[in-house]
């Protein structure tokens, strides 16, 4: 079995722009993931979803089953959701969305009262067709009574505009509910429900209603399947944000650029104060939100030297240095990976391909090792326990050393900004630990990061950092987990070597001791860099300037309308950049003619039906020329992540254009017509609302200031009683 993790929010995942999806765990039936996203949802959203699904090579991915959370649910968890939960069935009746839009109200006529029920259309419906479509119609409900709208062929947002009525008869009851439901008509086999509203009938009587109303699904009678299809595990956690236009979060910037630039000699201020405050969980997000303020700001060096400094300054012991999860531990591990990794790809990414490829059996543990596992070492014959960990050792130090080889070499690889931090991180920790005993503390606080939190973590979990789409196997696993340890080892620079429990990684001990000495010329190396300007300059540093790339990588373009090509023919491979400024894009990254559109002129980027196409993983992106006309370009990514993360990124670096499009439509004009709302006027208003939240969060996305201004906002909220006790304990001792 392959099993998959899908995560939605809305009722409906295939469909959702709110989703994402986690690599395929083969052969398992007790997967590990171990994935974090982040789901920007609209506030008014109503449930969390999460499918496991069966991946099939053919056809479509079959539903093992899901586990549904109700934002009341999540938000009754002030300290987020931790917990396994039983799977429950994947009941077709239950898996509706979208809305519909219907006038009622009761009139007189002729001595008779009438039931108008006017039904105009619906919107974002559930695909029930293997083109990614349905065949939707109306059905109205009432008193025994049953009355349909026609059938609208192949639309996911139909436009009925008919008017169905009822005679309402003396002493009708008034507690009788009117129904109205959606259906997916099928030629053969029954049709397929999409969901229904209820109305009062009482509340009918007093005064008409329109508008448009949530679909909901059939009443469910069941609970989950009592563990019969499996348990999840999952952690979940809602914050709820409201952000400010960026003039409210200014004075607060100011606070905090202020900590870095003047810093009390008494220690006391506001990035002190945040530290004092922030609750364990929450010290990693608060870091991250804070390197990336800073790095808008051009000051992420001071930052880290100020945080730095604070650590250092408290600490005395040297081997404790930056080993508990400080503020100045997590903006380091955090920095490094906000611009850290395009390096770390470029160092790692080749290693971990070839290890994946190869799926080589090691294992130095005598209690792991498989004897039948050796027929990749020995097609001859059994091999005894001694050859086993001698080929294991010899494949082991083959591969480090190829990793070795590669950090150490890496030094103009480095992004100079990581370099001078580490360069700051050096003469810190040297001053304050200038005694001969302690020479190696300023390169174990650099090899800390880089080896301990950076290398070694990424190939433990290559998946987690990008370096591959997929989970390693079993097999891999354990290559991989024996190669993380050595790394870090080396990155302690062999001080714990002996001490530990694991004394069968011993035969791995001589290589790293002798590595030793490259890693310490590879960080004198890499501190030996010039801080142009100092350190205290605010411009030099800022991570993305307005040209800077923030995402590139290949594309499928649709070509130009009006051409009568089969559909994959109207595709072409090119080369796409995006920046602050403009999404340009080549036949290759050498090529030297681009085209590009000006990120100002970009009014909406949405995801496209796949009936549209009959091509998955599409979105459109909508621009407004200088004459003022609309122009559509169809472009199709790799993956549903891929996707996604181009979703993220450009609706990130347009969101404060004055273009913006409040309408689109999910489909694309052909045949004379909208393949979603089958309207024939192309000009027409789109039939779907647009987004402007991003769909995933990842290390690469561009800086969102506002957003990581009130995350810092809300975490001084939630602490202002403890900083109300500091204030007076302050107060108290003046």
């Amino acid at each position: 079995m392959r099993t998959g993790l899908l995560c939605s929010g809305s009722p409906f995942p295939e469909c959702s722009p709110q989703g994402g999806s986690t690599a395929t765990v083969w052969k398992n039936l007790n997967p590990f993931w171990g994935e974090e996203y982040t789901l920007h949802l609209p506030m008014g959203f109503h449930n969390l979803s999460f499918y496991v699904l069966d991946e099939d090579t053919i056809g479509h991915d079959d539903a093992i089953g899901k586990i549904s959370l109700s934002k009341d649910f999540i938000s009754s968890h002030s300290r987020g959701i931790d917990s396994w939960i039983n799977l429950s069935p994947v009941d077709p009746n239950e898996e509706v969305q979208g809305e519909i839009s219907v006038e009622l109200q009761v009139v007189e006529e002729s001595h008779k009262r009438v039931l108008c029920c006017h039904v105009i259309e619906a919107r974002d419906l559930a695909p029930r067709d293997t083109s990614g479509t349905s065949d939707p119609f109306a059905r109205v409900l009432w008193n025994g009574q049953v009355l349909e709208t026609a059938i609208i062929k192949k639309t996911r947002f139909p436009r009925w505009d008919e008017l169905l009525e009822f005679v309402l008869e003396e002493g009708t009851a008034g507690e009788t509910p009117l129904i109205v439901e959606v259906w997916d008509w099928d030629m053969v086999g029954k049709n397929d429900f999409l969901g229904r509203v209820e109305f009062s009938l009482d509340a009918l009587q007093k005064a008409p209603v329109k508008g448009w109303y949530r679909l909901l699904p059939f009443t469910s009678t069941e609970g989950d399947a009592g563990g019969k299809l499996g348990a999840l595990r999952l952690r979940v956690r809602l914050a709820e944000d409201r952000i400010l236009p960026s003039r409210y979060y200014q004075p607060l910037i100011d606070l905090l650029v202020e900590s870095v630039m003047c810093p009390s000699e008494e220690d006391v201020t506001p990035l002190a104060l945040l530290e004092e405050v922030c609750s364990l969980e929450s010290r990693q997000d608060v870091a991250t939100k804070l390197v990336k303020i800073f790095l808008g700001q051009g000051l992420v060096l001071p930052f880290l030297d100020y945080v730095n400094l604070r650590e250092v300054s408290r600490t005395t012991d040297p081997n404790t240095l930056f080993r508990s999860n400080s503020l100045a531990s997590k903006s380091m591990e955090q920095f490094m990976k906000v611009v850290g990794m395009p390096y770390l790809h470029e160092v790692l990414k080749a290693i971990i391909n070839r290890i994946f490829e190869e799926k080589k059996y090691v294992e130095l543990d005598p209690c792991k090792i498989e004897p039948s596992r050796t027929r990749r070492i020995s097609f001859k014959s059994s091999l005894s326990e001694a050859q086993i960990r001698e080929s294991s050792l010899e494949v082991l130090t083959g591969y480090l050393g190829d990793i070795v080889e590669s950090i150490v070499s890496s030094t103009e690889k480095c992004p100079p900004i990581m370099r001078v931090a580490f360069k700051q991180l050096h003469k810190r920790v040297d001053d304050h630990f200038p005694e001969a005993e302690n020479q190696d503390a300023k390169y174990i606080a650099i090899s800390g990061f880089l080896f301990l939190r950076f290398f070694a973590p990424a190939i433990l979990t290559p998946k987690l950092f990008n370096l591959r789409d997929q989970h390693a196997d079993t097999q891999t696993s354990r290559t991989l987990l024996l190669l993380a340890k050595a790394v870090q080892s080396i990155g302690n620079l062999g001080l714990q070597l002996g001490h530990g429990k694991e004394q069968w990684m011993e035969p791995l001990h001589p290589f790293i001791l002798s590595s030793i000495g490259q890693v310490k010329e590879f960080l004198d190396w890499l501190i030996n860099v010039d801080c142009e300007n100092g350190a205290s300059e605010k411009k030099p540093w800022t991570l993305f300037h307005p040209s800077a790339t923030i995402k590139e990588g290949y594309l499928n373009k649709r070509k130009a309308e009006g051409l009568h090509l089969v559909s994959r023919f109207t595709f072409k491979k090119r080369y796409f950049w995006l920046s602050n400024e403009s999404l340009s894009y080549s036949k290759s990254p050498e090529w030297q003619v681009r085209t590009s559109i000006p990120v100002q002129q970009i009014c909406a980027v949405e995801r496209v039906d796949e009936n549209a196409f009959q091509q998955s993983h599409m979105m459109q992106i909508t621009t407004r020329e200088n004459g003022g006309q609309l122009s559509t370009m169809y472009i199709q990514c790799k993956n549903v992540n891929e996707l996604n993360q181009w979703l993220s990124a450009i609706r990130k670096v347009m969101v404060s254009n004055d273009c913006l499009l409040p309408f689109c439509h999910p489909g694309a004009f052909r045949g004379s017509r909208w393949t979603c709302c089958l309207q024939t006027d192309r000009a027409v208003r789109g039939c779907s609302r647009t987004h402007s939240a991003v769909t995933l969060g990842d290390w690469s996305d561009p800086l969102d200031p506002d957003t990581e201004a009130q995350m810092v906002y809300r975490q001084l909220l939630l602490g202002r009683d403890k900083l109300r006790c500091i204030k007076e304990s302050q107060f108290s001792t003046d």
